[in-house]
């Protein structure tokens, strides 16, 4: 007898047989055993999870010669007819070969007839999205309403495109991937029943080269026997699929924590004297740093039979859980730039650098040690309390009550929910000692102290300490840290603006406003810039009128933007006008009014909203803020 490959032999024959989809298993079993029996099914997923496997004992369930069950005999004609691929009324159609809408009439005209030696004749279309939209409209009345004698069995790996008319009168059952932990056992259960000696590692390797398929694994598993001579090693399965010896990427991130570039392009080297694949290498160190992330947050998770474990849990140690990351990160967008690389070792040896040049440097990670990651999440210290964690300035998004001041009922209850239905502590108050056994009394009562008498009465703090409480949080670690600040340059004195001076033309009868004049011309371009952007000099009607602007940038004076000027004027005033310039700094402009103008306007808005009641009562009870720049003048 010839040789009969593994996903042929050991195919299942029953549903409890089959491996990876229960929730399927359990509706059909349902069904079957109420006699609940739909008239058409659809099994949707990726390659070699078992829908044509599942089509065919649904077809021995149907035509079993004990009845409908969920447990067909698997010995009757039927059944042994159906494994074998020869029963007549239970037929399998490629509709990627037959997809046109002649190979579906002449499978309806024959859906007609009765079974020959059946219960039920059970048609099985495969890759049923291949069909053409001729096809699939010539079999929707039929696959609404069958014959009773006849059941539909359709399966594809691209849901998407069958249509929903098709879609809705089809009962869908949608198959997941095979994980690598079903796959593997029952790789160990066919090999065991072989007589076939293996590693439980290479097991595991073979799973995860399958990827969620179980044909696909057990296809892997049978090369894998051919390739090592009988026995399915570890360093067998490595050599045939290509794969990656993890102790290269261990070394690395060895490497990694001891900041050790050297070593780390060492490896590296070492890599590109073997041939190995750089892509391949970055997808496996990003599943490496995944598993040393999961023995970090949580152990459980990690596969006990892994032959890397104890590495995992070592360097699990060594690196903080914000580092593992930002170093799985940087593997991830590493392989996805290797192609935009010189070369393969130049993207692979750079993202290791980048690893070595992003991680914390000594001093940043004894300030925080690895426990802190674990309650970074953790619901922030009341308000009071951070303010008086001295000497570091804190900001908060909501502003504080003065000490001694009492808190309104509404900002009681929002303290009492924000500390978990606890009173809010309540906060040190500061104070004056007049000698050693008497304490002076804070001279404020219900009202906020004036600004002097308020900084009396706080904490002693370091000129920069208070700078960062006025600048926020963002600048604190600069002006904390031990570095002499800069002297600052003393300010310059800016110039005070020219007053506008009014050139009028009686003859025209014009007052003189140039910023309010070049506004309103109706010019474009070049030349409206001109006009808005450049300051009148003087005005002369001696010999026609003659207009002097200075303007600050040249360029305005290009494209012909003068005479463009000149003639706008012309036309407004109704006499020649000529137009003259120079270069030079300017200040008043229409330009520059607009620009004082808009300014004006947000300085009222934000006036009137900071003084209306409303607001000053949602700042004075819930510690509301207004967001800056948020308010826009109307």
């Amino acid at each position: 007898m010839s040789y009969q490959v593994l996903a042929r032999k050991y195919r299942p024959k029953s549903f409890e047989s089959l491996v990876g989809q229960e929730h399927v298993v359990r509706a059909l079993t349902h069904a079957l055993e109420q006699k609940r029996l739909h008239h058409a099914y659809l099994f949707t997923g990726t390659r070699g999870v078992g829908k044509t496997t599942l089509s065919r004992i649904l077809a021995k369930a149907f035509n079993c010669e004990a009845g409908i069950t969920a447990t067909p005999c698997g010995v009757c004609d039927a059944c042994t007819a159906i494994d074998a691929g020869r029963f007549v009324d239970y037929i399998e159609m490629d509709a990627a070969s037959n997809r046109g809408v002649d190979e579906m009439a002449q499978l309806l005209e024959q859906a007609v007839y009765a079974p020959s030696n059946a219960r039920f004749k059970v048609y099985m279309i495969d890759e049923v999205h291949m069909l053409t939209n001729h096809a699939f409209n010539s079999m929707l009345k039929t696959l609404e309403e069958p014959p009773e004698h006849v059941k539909f069995i359709l399966a594809t790996t691209d849901p998407q495109k069958i249509p929903v008319t098709v879609l809705s009168r089809c009962l869908q059952f949608n198959l997941k991937q095979m994980p690598p932990g079903h796959i593997v056992s029952h790789l160990d259960s066919i090999l065991g029943q072989e007589g076939i000696a293996f590693d439980t590692p290479a097991l595991r390797l073979l799973a995860q080269g399958a990827h969620g398929s179980m044909r696909d694994a057990l296809s892997l598993t049978d090369q894998a026997i051919a390739y090592a001579a009988g026995k399915v090693t570890l360093e067998a399965v490595q050599g045939m699929l290509g794969a990656l010896d993890q102790s290269y990427l261990i070394r690395v991130l060895d490497a990694l924590a001891q900041e050790d570039g050297a070593g780390m392009l060492a490896v590296a080297d070492e890599m590109a004297m073997r041939s190995l694949s750089y892509s391949a290498a970055l997808q496996d160190l990003g599943s490496l740093l995944h598993r040393i992330a999961l023995a970090q947050t949580v152990p459980a998770a990690l596969p006990e039979d892994l032959p890397e474990r104890e590495d995992i849990l070592r360097l699990a140690a060594l690196f903080g859980a914000e580092e593992v990351q930002l170093f799985y990160q940087i593997a991830v967008h590493g392989r996805n730039e290797l192609g935009l690389a010189p070369d393969e070792y130049a993207g692979f040896s750079m993202t290791l650098l980048r690893m070595l040049a992003f991680r914390p440097g000594p001093a940043a990670r004894e300030a925080k040690p690895a426990a802190a990651t674990r309650v970074a999440n953790a619901a922030p210290a009341p308000a009071a309390a951070r303010l008086s964690a001295a000497p570091q300035a804190v900001t908060t998004s909501a502003p504080v009550a003065r000490p001694g001041a009492p808190l309104s009922p509404a900002r009681a209850a929002l303290e009492a929910a924000r500390n978990g239905g606890k009173a809010p502590p309540k906060p040190a108050v500061p104070v004056r000692a007049a000698s050693p056994s008497t304490v002076a009394t804070p001279p404020w009562g219900d009202d906020i102290p004036p600004a002097s008498e308020a900084d009396a009465f706080e904490p002693a703090r370091a000129p920069a300490q208070k700078k960062t409480e006025q600048h926020g949080a963002d600048h604190a670690s600069a002006l904390a840290s031990p570095t002499p600040a800069t002297p600052r340059a003393k300010p310059v004195a800016e110039t005070a603006p020219r007053p506008l001076m009014l050139h009028p033309l009686p003859i025209v009868n014009w007052d003189g406003n140039w910023p309010v004049l070049a506004a309103a011309l109706p010019v474009r371009g070049v030349a409206q810039q001109l006009a808005q952007q450049s300051e009148l000099i003087k005005c002369d009607s001696s010999d026609g009128i003659q207009f002097h602007l200075r303007v600050a940038v040249e360029t305005l004076l290009s494209a012909g933007s003068v005479d463009k000027l000149a003639a706008a004027l012309t036309e407004h005033f109704g006499k020649p006008v000529r137009v003259t310039s120079e270069i030079g700094a300017v200040q008043q402009t229409a330009n520059a009014h607009a620009q004082a103008d808009r300014a004006a306007r947000q300085r009222e808005a934000e006036q009137t909203m900071h003084s209306d009641p409303f607001v000053q009562n949602l700042m004075r009870e819930f510690g509301a803020t207004i967001v800056p720049g948020s308010i826009k003048p109307v």
